[in-house]
């Protein structure tokens, strides 16, 4: 149990900082409108995907966030990722900006996983 319970806030502490605590401060950044023009998007959807994100990290680090919410939130940054890493690969081609995102898609299963040990 206390394996899980480390596991669990060592990984969504992480996806609460990249996911929640960057694009706070840096959705806005002249590097990221440039990072959603270069990915063909308009600048609107960066700010609803910060704000989405925001939203998505909290929930997964409010423990009083009821189970459903949370599992919608693991759900959205599971889209996230996987259409970062596709977006990179069709618009960069496969490199380690297609794979990145993937990474954090790892850390994102390990959080679900030992989400799931701790609230059955």
């Amino acid at each position: 149990m206390k394996k899980h319970k480390i596991i669990f806030w060592v990984t969504t502490s992480i996806i609460f900082l990249m996911e929640g605590v960057m694009p706070a401060f840096f959705s806005q950044s002249e590097d990221a409108k440039k990072g959603m023009e270069h990915l063909g998007y308009p600048l609107y959807f960066g700010t609803v995907l910060a704000v989405f994100k925001v939203l998505g990290a909290l929930a997964l680090i409010i423990p009083i966030i009821p189970k459903r919410i949370k599992e919608w939130a693991y759900a959205g940054f599971i889209f996230d990722f996987l259409f970062a890493s596709i977006s990179y690969a069709i618009v960069d081609g496969i490199g380690f900006y297609a794979f990145f995102p993937l990474i954090f898609l790892g850390i994102l299963a390990l959080s679900y996983h030992s989400y799931l040990k701790l609230n059955p």
